[in-house]
């Protein structure tokens, strides 16, 4: 069941003020992560490793020079069909969240499972995520 619309706003937004695009729907999700290029995908969640960890991770890392050319985030528990769409591209991942993916022409290219982001902090987060920019989005 998902949780009030009224209480996961303020973490959409999180995400979202910083340029990330909402697949909220398995078309949004189609019609993004296919696109050319380098594309983020954060899969967002209500979690506290989510606020403690991958959020702020994301703000620090999206602010490096090396960026993939689009930010998009899923809210898993929330958007379930996007969120399962999208994990449909996380190829021999199995579901995970908080996570993040770097996909390249529509082809999954890093993934940072949630083992990678809980117990650890925003900024050893976001330095493997700069990490992975670096080597997928020159």
């Amino acid at each position: 069941m998902p949780y009030s619309e009224l209480m996961v706003a303020p973490m959409r937004q999180d995400l979202v003020r910083l340029g990330f695009k909402e697949m909220r729907t398995p078309e949004d999700v189609e019609g993004l992560l296919e696109s050319e290029g380098t594309v983020l995908v954060a899969v967002n969640s209500v979690c506290g490793c989510s606020a403690g960890g991958l959020r702020p991770a994301m703000a620090m890392a999206v602010e490096h020079e090396n960026k993939p050319d689009l930010l998009t985030t899923v809210f898993a528990g929330q958007d379930m069909a996007a969120t399962e769409r999208a994990r449909e591209y996380f190829v021999g991942y199995p579901p995970s969240s908080p996570s993040a993916a770097i996909l390249k022409d529509g082809q999954l290219v890093y993934m940072m499972e949630r083992h990678q982001v809980e117990g650890h902090t925003p900024h050893e987060i976001a330095d493997a995520l700069k990490a992975a920019f670096d080597q997928y989005c020159r």
